[in-house]
């Protein structure tokens, strides 16, 4: 038995965020993905994994991400909570969010935020050509340093 990790990026994305270290109680952030932008490292899965058993790219155009609150765990370590709609699905989805100071442009903070869902909670279904049931969602970016 051998495992496969298949990797996707969005390559369209939409983002807004609202963060001010002084006052996280107040952040925000939106993002909206174009799932026809969608690229692998495994190109052959292209047509599968866009198809309808997973996301029915012809049917749901993006998925979207929206802050609800964020939660200081100290160190600039965060959990950023909000709604996650994917195939016309919207559940709950903490994403486990740093925020690092930039090294070369001390006007931004490089953001790095990871989560963990079920895809059979967002309709897609199981069993689909060895793709697991968890999928792991990596957000990486920049946001302004207030």
């Amino acid at each position: 038995m051998g495992l496969t990790v298949v990797k996707a990026k969005f390559n369209q994305v939409q983002s807004s965020m609202e963060f001010d270290m002084k006052a996280p109680q107040n952040a925000s952030t939106h993002l909206v993905m174009d799932v026809d932008s969608l690229s692998f490292n495994k190109p052959l899965l292209k047509h599968m994994i866009l198809g309808e058993d997973l996301f029915y790219a012809e049917k749901y155009k993006t998925v979207r991400f929206k802050s609800t609150q964020f939660k200081d765990l100290g160190n600039g370590k965060f959990n950023v909570l909000g709604h996650l709609t994917l195939r016309g699905v919207t559940k709950p989805v903490t994403f486990v969010t740093t925020f690092k100071p930039n090294l070369s442009n001390g006007n931004l903070l490089d953001v790095q935020a990871s989560a963990v869902i079920n895809r059979s909670d967002f309709g897609m279904r199981k069993g689909i050509g060895g793709v697991g049931e968890k999928v792991n969602l990596e957000l990486s970016g920049q946001c302004a340093a207030n």
